[in-house]
């Protein structure tokens, strides 16, 4: 069987990994228009224990990987100036180059071809192949050649948001809220690295225009966020990686599959990133496919169906989960006129899946401090 894979991200890169090692008879073929070395954004971030599902399946790559996380066990909301710390919500970080740095070392170390800075435009250059894998991110080449038969939704939220890297390195996993002269503003921020933070920034539409974001160029936004974020930052500097203002995309397909082309990952679905679930989805979809090819290795289209059967109904359960938590988002400034107690458990609960009595049981701290602020508001 011969397998291309369009896009070296996370999914691309771990799906040729599983199916090299599968024990099928397999050619695989990873292409990508980038360099190894270029990136969007900085770092990635998975929710506690996030990776402990590769521990039994692919022990190797869980061992390269988890060494190189950077882990907290608690988060903190910052509103009005009050930093509410919440205990028992742990997350874990990596690099996003630095990631696929260390999926590209498997992956020479298994033999399998990766072709970097190749531009496709025509997947009939495949023709010979019994499978194409669009791993090839939001804007897909894979899906848009065949829009019609995937049943492609695509939307845009409308709050604007900016990644940022920064040399101050949080000790966890942040958000902070202001007021600003022109609304409000948010920013998402951790470390990735020992020297290292992710520092993304999001705004409503109003507040976007209302401070002449649209009119500013990277550099000046650059600088006009660290005047912002001034206190945040402690005298740190924001740093731009092809940082501009983004409306983040909603991609839902009704089919998997088409013929001989399967997609996965971005190209197939979005996740918000207040979730933290991209890059996990990402790799839990391509676990998904390499097991449904390695169960029908002589039935592409078995396999496809196999495939979107047994991922589609646990992938609507986060899917659900990350449009209820960009929801919340996209009316954040909403509710900001709660106090900050009451700001933090409005987070906490804002994917539907945690009410007060399940964030009591991971967070019995935090949720005491909270009865006894709004116990004495009352």
């Amino acid at each position: 069987m011969r397998i291309v894979i369009i896009g070296a991200g996370p999914a691309g890169l771990y799906l040729s990994l599983l199916l090299k090692r599968s024990g099928l008879s397999v050619e695989v073929t990873v292409v990508e228009q980038n360099a190894p070395d270029s990136t969007f954004g900085f770092g990635v971030v998975f929710g506690e224990n996030a990776l402990e599902f590769l521990k039994e399946d692919d022990p190797e790559i869980f061992g390269a990987i988890t060494p190189e996380l950077e882990i907290w066990n608690d988060i903190a909301v910052v509103h009005r100036g009050v930093r509410v710390p919440i205990d028992g919500i742990g997350f874990s970080a990596i690099g996003r180059l630095h990631l696929l740095q260390l999926l590209q070392q498997q992956a020479r170390a298994e033999g399998i071809t990766i072709h970097f800075n190749r531009q496709v435009s025509d997947l009939s250059e495949f023709a010979d192949a019994d499978l194409i894998v669009g791993a090839d991110g939001v804007s897909s080449l894979v899906r848009r050649s065949d829009e019609t038969a995937f049943g492609t939704k695509l939307s845009y939220l409308t709050n604007r948001f900016a990644w940022f890297g920064t040399t101050k390195v949080f000790d966890v996993l942040t958000q902070t809220f202001i007021e600003t002269p022109s609304g409000a503003i948010t920013a998402h921020h951790y470390r990735y690295s020992p020297t290292m933070s992710t520092f993304l920034v999001e705004c409503n539409e109003k507040t976007f225009f209302d401070s002449g974001f649209d009119r500013m160029s990277e550099d000046e936004t650059r600088k006009t966020l660290q005047q912002h974020f001034a206190e945040t930052l402690d005298g740190h500097p924001l740093i731009s990686n092809r940082s501009i203002w983004r409306q983040f995309p909603v991609i839902r397909n009704e089919h998997w599959s088409s013929g001989n082309k399967v997609i996965l990952g971005d190209a197939l679905h979005t996740a918000h990133f207040s979730i933290g679930s991209g890059t996990r989805l990402a790799i839990e979809d391509a676990i998904a496919l390499a097991r449904a090819i390695r169960a029908h290795p002589r039935d592409v289209r078995e396999a496809l169906a196999a495939y979107e059967a047994q991922r589609k109904p646990i992938l609507a359960k986060l899917v659900t989960a990350a449009n209820n938590s960009a929801a919340w988002y996209e009316n954040f400034s909403n509710h900001m006129a709660l106090a900050p107690y009451d700001f933090a458990m409005s987070y906490l609960s804002r994917t539907g899946r945690m009410d007060i009595e399940r964030i009591r049981k991971v967070a019995s701290k935090f949720v005491a401090e909270y009865e006894r602020q709004t116990k004495g508001a009352a």
